[in-house]
Order: structure tokens, then sequence, then C-alpha cells
């Protein structure tokens, strides 16, 4: 994909540090490639450029398993009353709002 720290902080105005975007960005762009596998992606599109952003922020946030709980020192509580919602999930629907539109990641009959 062609997204790069300049592109996910100038013009996504994302807020990640460059050491943080460069540890997740990898996850981000393998997840929009496995969103649009049936339809394709073009690398260069903005669309698509955002979502990758879009992706790289959840994961970075959220990781990519359970999302939950809190830890305070060394104290941790995981929460399992979440539903089972995982990093991955969220990230799935934060790129789907930027491909909006797009059919990038349309998995029905044409």
């Amino acid at each position: 994909m062609a997204v790069d720290y300049a592109y996910y902080s100038g013009t996504y105005g994302g807020g990640l540090s460059e050491a943080a975007f460069s540890a997740c960005i990898g996850q981000g762009e393998a997840h929009v490639m496995w969103l649009c596998a049936v339809n394709g992606v073009d690398a260069a599109d903005d669309a698509c450029k955002r979502a990758v952003c879009a992706a790289t922020d959840a994961f970075a946030e959220f990781g990519a398993g359970e999302v939950g709980g809190y830890t305070i020192g060394s104290f941790s509580v995981k929460n399992y009353e979440n539903k089972g919602t995982t990093g991955e999930e969220l990230a799935t629907q934060a790129a789907l709002k930027e491909l909006a539109g797009t059919g990038y990641a349309f998995c029905g009959v044409r």
C-alpha cells in the first residue's frame, strides 16, 4: 500500500507517534487487503489509504484480540462482558467506514 507516516499524520490527520504507526501499519495494510480480497484494491486510491489508516489506528489502540478491561500499575482486570468484541472487529468497522461507496469491500452479486 502507499501509506506512509507523512500521509497518515498530514493528510489523514492521525495521532499516533511514528513508532506506534510503524509498529501497526503492516497489520492495517494486511487487514484492508483481506477486506478487499474479492474485488481487489487500488493501493493509490484515497479511500483505501484512509481505510488503512483507520485500521492502523484501531490496531494500535486495541490490538487484535479481546477488547475490555483495564490496568492500574501491576493490577489488571479483563472484562469479558463486552460480548466478545475484538480489536480486529473494531479495525474492520473503522476500515469499512472509509471504504463506504467504493465497492472495494462489496462481496455480493454484481
